[in-house]
């Protein structure tokens, strides 16, 4: 996400879990990328449209090799706005009423440990399920 027009920062973090803490059980979050963007740049609908190229919208709980709860799929914000427009960019596609992913208010946020932020240009070799060369695109 962060090599995306538009796109400020990106921060690998956890989405709707529980608990304060990156220690311990399971609580019921979602793995995430936090975008800040400029919406005089881009827009929720642009950004879905990029995260609809990256990810499997079919998919229940998995993402390439990743399978379980936390690898569900989803676009979580404070704002209602975003909500809104995530919610027409899924109806507005021919294919709604198959997409899996969520589109829900971020209740709480949790910063993923420092080993897995802009983990991929620290360790370009790492398992990831995006290809590449879409990896790439916007660099």
């Amino acid at each position: 996400m962060k090599t995306l027009p538009g796109v400020i920062s990106t921060e690998a973090g956890r989405a709707n879990g529980t608990s304060d803490t990156l220690e311990g059980v399971y609580d019921g979050y979602a793995e995430c990328v936090k975008t800040e963007f400029n919406p005089t740049v881009t827009s929720i609908d642009r950004l879905m449209g990029h995260l609809f190229e990256i990810i499997n919208p079919y998919s229940i709980d998995r993402q390439g090799e990743d399978v379980g709860r936390k690898y569900r799929t989803g676009l979580y914000s404070e704002d209602p706005m975003h909500l809104e427009e995530a919610e027409a960019f899924i109806q507005q596609r021919e294919d709604h009423a198959k997409i899996a992913v969520e589109v829900l208010p971020l209740t709480h946020y949790v910063r993923s440990a420092d080993e897995h932020q802009d983990r991929l240009e620290r360790c370009p070799d790492d398992y990831c399920h995006i290809p590449k060369e879409l990896l790439m695109k916007y660099r």
